[in-house]
């Protein structure tokens, strides 16, 4: 990246895992809450970092940025989660430059998600750009970058039939209970947590099931209770919890805690229950699984459902491919025009003074000179003159570099490099 003129470190990079060499438990261990990704923007930029975006999903953590190696990003990741360099090295991956635009171009466009066609990664790749932009990290790459990956995301959206059908992690999840629990409509079902995934499973026990009775818990009651009014559900309290438990046939849990919420103290041995982790890190202990009656299942276990849904879904990456390949084709001509831009700028420069000394000289000799008229002439003449230098360098056939480098021996050129 060292000709872009972007950063002091001359290689994009991009480091992560996901789901399919991560389990659930290992992906929690990298996860990354609100706190932990700006306390890693920070010192990002501390260390001299000049561009960097991190996500963290149920399915994936990743880094892009700037830096002389990826070792300073593996480095950082695992500094403000409990995963350490050695699973990393395990599990992980690394891409640079183009390869890493290409591999955020396919996870924006729901490529490279669980589900396939899920395109909930594009409101996490906003909030990221807008937390990095908050600690000076969202330089113009990052945010043209981010821009065309939303760009494409929508064109593959509405072009294509890879997102046609209800099917998301959420989805799956009632799809799993439908398909093994009997007379669900009947059963006591207690859903913990009601953030995004909460809420949108929330809604698909509604339309599936047709069961009246879920119940509804998270730590903010507030939340729970804007849900519940919206659907007529019950409420409790977070210190209902264990109560609650009791009295359920399904649990459902989806919070954002750091540590396991359900222990196998909190399961009466009283009946068959079925237990959904939707959380990462996990949320239930794995003994859960060992409680008599009781089935645990983690979302990796349902979230790799093949239906006719999916199965159509997959006749349209090709398409989805050819608006990912335009899009990103289009970036890379931004990308190569970002070579010449600090010569075309010396070359403004350049001409600017010169339209300064001369209309200073010629003010003093000719009498009733238009200072103001010539300016705008001349200002729209320098205009004319650099871009039609720019297009020869953006459209010509011939080495762009020997043209940069008679440019700047023609003018003499003192070229500003960040």
């Amino acid at each position: 990246m060292k000709k872009y003129h972007i950063s002091r470190h001359h290689r994009f990079i991009v480091v992560g895992l996901n789901f399919r060499k991560a389990d659930a438990v290992l992906r929690g261990k990298f996860s990354l809450n609100a706190d932990a990704m700006d306390g890693l923007l920070r010192q990002a930029f501390e260390e001299g970092i000049d561009g960097m975006l991190v996500t963290s999903t149920c399915n994936r953590t990743e880094i892009y940025g700037f830096a002389s190696t990826p070792q300073h990003l593996i480095r950082l990741l695992c500094h403000h989660t409990q995963g350490t360099e050695a699973a990393f090295q395990a599990v992980g991956y690394v891409y640079e430059n183009q390869e890493a635009i290409s591999h955020l171009f396919r996870v924006g466009a729901g490529l490279e998600s669980q589900i396939l066609g899920d395109f909930e990664i594009i409101s996490q790749l906003k909030g990221a750009f807008k937390r990095s932009r908050k600690h000076n990290l969202g330089n113009p790459f990052l945010e043209r970058l981010c821009n065309s990956v939303i760009q494409a995301s929508k064109r593959i959206k509405n072009e294509t039939g890879i997102s046609t059908g209800a099917t998301s992690v959420a989805f799956a999840a009632v799809q799993y209970l439908l398909a093994r629990v009997p007379r669900i409509g009947e059963r006591s079902i207690l859903l913990f947590g009601t953030g995004k995934i909460g809420r949108n499973t929330c809604e698909n026990l509604i339309k599936h099931t047709q069961n009246p009775n879920i119940t509804l818990i998270n730590r903010t009651r507030e939340t729970a209770e804007a849900i519940g009014g919206k659907f007529n559900l019950k409420v409790r309290s977070l210190s209902d919890l264990p109560e609650a438990m009791e009295q359920s046939d399904i649990v459902i849990v989806a919070t954002g805690a750091s540590e396991p919420t359900i222990t196998p103290e909190m399961i009466p041995a009283d009946r068959q229950r079925w237990i959904l982790d939707l959380s990462i890190p996990v949320n239930v202990s794995p003994e859960v699984g060992d409680c008599p009656g009781t089935t645990l299942v983690h979302m990796d276990q349902f979230s790799q459902i093949t239906d006719s849904t999916l199965e159509t879904r997959k006749e349209h990456i090709p398409q989805a491919e050819k608006i990912l390949e335009e899009i990103q084709s289009e970036f890379n001509m931004w990308l190569e025009s970002r070579r010449f831009a600090p010569v075309i700028k010396a070359l403004k420069l350049k001409l600017e003074h010169l339209k300064e000394e001369e209309i200073d000289f010629q003010s003093r000799k000719i009498d009733g000179f238009n200072k103001d008229q010539v300016e705008t002439v001349s200002d729209r003449i320098i205009h004319k003159i650099t871009r039609q230098f720019a297009n020869h360098l953006k459209d010509s056939d011939h080495d762009t570099e020997e043209s940069l480098e008679l440019i700047r021996k023609v003018f003499r050129l003192e070229i500003e490099n960040p």
